[in-house]
């Protein structure tokens, strides 16, 4: 699967609303081979801006890795003494 660069969201949802207004037209003039051909190419792009989404959630989260703080290490070489 390809990662869609973050910097261009907007661009991606330039195209998701562009896609949107042409899947409008369609159904108002009655082109329902294109309709269905602009829907599968609506979904890719909302798939692709929820793909964007969980990888900002992803690389915002904090991960706890268990390392002793300062004060932690400074107790116990205190109480080694």
């Amino acid at each position: 699967m390809l990662r869609v660069d973050p910097r261009e969201r907007p661009r991606l949802e330039e195209i998701r609303d562009n896609l949107i207004d042409r899947i409008a037209e369609a159904e108002r003039e009655g082109w329902l081979g294109e309709v269905d051909g602009l829907s599968v190419s609506l979904a890719a792009a909302e798939g692709k801006l929820t793909q964007l989404e969980a990888e900002q959630t992803r690389s915002s989260a904090v991960v706890p890795l268990g390392l002793p703080s300062f004060s932690d290490i400074a107790a116990r070489s205190t109480d080694a003494r």
